[in-house]
């Protein structure tokens, strides 16, 4: 029987306050089932399974402790049912763990009792909502509204469906002829922007689609100022059964721009963390599938001696050890290949802690953009400038220093300027571009004022790095990273500087990023860095001719072959893997990690260091910890 035939207007189903007063309403609209309730007593959830083909759409209403939730409309085959809203919430909300638990504790009490607050107003206010809720022009988005019982405040929290969602979640399963990369044009306004266009102008869109403190994949986004630069952080809850936050971050010279770069940065950080793309389905051992895999024993492995710790969570690669594989693109051999997931996405590991991951591996090489091509030169560059970092620290290689004063914009100038005048620190920086061409800048901020017993603890200094294909440009990158940076290690290291003190003789105690900046806070430590010049012997128009032309072409696209031709030419693959998410299609975005054998991979902690099995690094790379930050 047709839907129209079955349910030709809304009906309310439950018993109470709510209920009686939605039925008084003679709403109008579509045909859809009202579950009203003046108690907790909705579940979260419908029974998990798929989302039903077929049968009426059903809109909840329900009352929770000082307020009613209305919605999400639930309509079958479309995605965003109220088991998403949940998971949501259960992310979002600072006390979303804690309202659970409460709710799962006195699930039997709270579905008997009537909200003590809920009036004959705030049910009228709730029956407005919900007739509003059935026009059809708001149904574009699915949301979820709440009414405040205290002063009947009506807020409307717009969400997207999850793809996780074990009840309407709709991820395909991952297979080859998916990660299959057809190379599109993508046209980029000039030819030295590496974007097909600036996302400043679409902050407000961004917010209204990912940033609620309710529902949002974003739950919030905080703003500062460090070191020159509005830093803004957006807090992505990270999935899980703990209230976790990954903050992606934006430092610019204006709060908007910094706003936007951070919300991008935190939905790159999301497309990092699980396949939320396409549901991992191959499971195998290496020698099983090596035909078509990457060997994960040519992107650097950690040392013998880490893998005998006893509380190490990595286990020595094996091509019988089996694991889970998605698929990812090889440039090198033009088709699709199989890449260990936990590789490919650095928070799957935690689905599973008996099953420990062959490698650590971090966000390196993840990045975001307009389109796969966007992001996959973006995650490139990042590669680049990384493995430029590294193996110029295990190597101790010869750089030259670089003239911050043959900067040829104003800005570039200002920007070093501000931080020497901000913190009375030297701002120095080096050509440390690599056999492979794109450019690549070290930066440091070092302080070189005398030292008294007078003077309170100070950090010695501290390191960042940029790469672009545009000299100038990386330089800015790495600036801009760099003045943050150092005023949040000023402001910490008072406390730090005996563990600072402690890990320059103990290698082992630098587990965490911030302890490599902290470490090299130490004068000791930073005396390391002896190995660079002190005295500048290049200028960026020496950079920019070294590059030439090679990237001034009109599309995006070129320039993300040529810089492919840069590995592949010296005998390295390139493999992509498309991260991006429906939440990322959303917003018209796509994600993509980026592997490169033989290069050398971020890793933060001494014992996680994957140096072992990279010739670039020759026999005996430098035996310390790193200093990027």
């Amino acid at each position: 029987m047709p839907l129209s035939d079955r349910l030709a207007r809304p009906v309310v189903t439950g018993t109470g306050l709510l209920a009686e007063t939605l039925r008084r309403q003679n709403l109008t609209g579509p045909g859809i089932r009202i579950e009203a309730a003046d108690t907790w007593a909705v579940p979260f959830a419908p029974p998990i399974g798929p989302a039903p083909l077929s049968g009426d759409p059903v809109l909840p209403v329900w009352t929770e402790l000082g307020m009613v939730v209305v919605g999400p409309v639930e309509r079958p085959g479309v995605t965003g049912c109220r088991e998403c809203v949940r998971r949501r919430r259960r992310r979002a909300q600072v006390d979303g763990a804690a309202r659970e638990a409460v709710f799962t504790a006195r699930s039997v009490v709270l579905g008997q009792r009537p909200a003590p607050w809920l009036t004959a107003w705030a049910a009228d206010t709730v029956a407005a909502v919900v007739q509003q809720e059935l026009d059809p022009a708001g149904a574009a988005s699915p949301a979820l509204t709440l009414v405040d019982l205290a002063d009947l405040r009506v807020t409307r929290h717009p969400f997207l469906p999850d793809p996780f969602c074990p009840v309407c979640g709709d991820r395909p399963d991952d297979d080859a002829a998916a990660a299959a990369i057809v190379l599109t044009r993508r046209a980029k306004p000039d030819a030295d922007t590496f974007h097909e266009q600036e996302l400043v102008e679409d902050l407000v869109r961004l917010e209204e689609l990912y940033v609620d403190p309710v529902t949002g994949l974003i739950r919030e986004i905080r703003e500062d100022t460090m070191g020159g630069l509005v830093m803004a952080a957006a807090l992505l809850p990270v999935p899980g059964p703990e209230d976790v936050l990954e903050p992606g971050v934006g430092r610019t010279s204006t709060s908007r721009s910094a706003r936007t770069v951070a919300v991008l940065e935190a939905l790159e950080r999301y497309g990092g963390l699980a396949p939320g793309g396409r549901r991992t389905v191959v499971r195998a051992a290496y020698s099983e599938v090596a035909e078509r895999a990457l060997d994960p024993a040519t992107l650097g492995v950690h040392p013998e001696q880490s893998y005998e710790l006893a509380d190490f969570p990595f286990r020595r690669f094996a091509p019988d050890g089996v694991t889970d594989w998605v698929w990812g693109y090889s440039f090198a051999r033009q088709e699709p290949i199989l890449v260990p997931e936990h590789l490919a996405y650095y928070h799957v590991h935690s689905k599973d802690p008996s099953e420990r991951p062959f490698l650590y591996e971090i966000s390196n090489g993840c990045a975001l953009g307009g389109s796969l091509e966007e992001a996959a030169l973006h995650g490139l560059l990042e590669v680049a400038e990384r493995d430029a970092f590294l193996l110029t620290w295990y190597r101790q290689r010869a750089v030259a220093g670089l003239d911050l004063d043959s900067a040829p914009d104003r800005r570039t100038r200002a920007l070093a300027g501000l931080i020497q005048d901000e913190t009375g620190y030297q701002v120095e920086a080096f050509d440390i571009t690599t056999e492979f061409g794109i450019p690549s800048v070290w930066v440091q901020a070092v302080d070189r004022r005398p030292r008294s017993a007078a003077d309170p603890v100070r950090p010695a200094g501290v390191c960042a790095a940029g790469s672009s294909p545009v000299p100038r440009k990386a330089l800015v990158n790495a600036l801009s990273e760099l003045g943050p940076i150092l005023v949040d290690l000023i402001r910490r290291y008072p406390a730090a500087h005996e563990r600072a003190h402690r890990m320059v003789g103990d290698p082992d105690l630098v587990r965490t990023m911030e302890d490599h900046s902290t470490l090299y806070g130490h004068p000791d430590a930073f005396a390391r860095l002896g190995f660079l010049p002190r005295v500048p012997t290049r200028t960026l128009d020496d950079m920019e001719r070294a590059v030439g032309s090679a990237f001034a072409a009109g599309d995006l696209t070129t320039d993300l072959r040529t810089l492919v031709a840069r590995f592949t030419d010296a005998g390295h693959d390139v493999v992509v893997v498309d991260q991006t998410t429906p939440e990322h299609r959303a917003g018209g975005l796509a994600c993509a990690k980026v592997l490169i054998p033989g290069t050398v991979p971020m890793t933060f902690g001494y014992r996680n260091r994957r140096v072992d099995g990279l010739t670039r690094l020759g026999p005996e790379p430098f035996a310390h910890p790193h200093p990027f930050p």
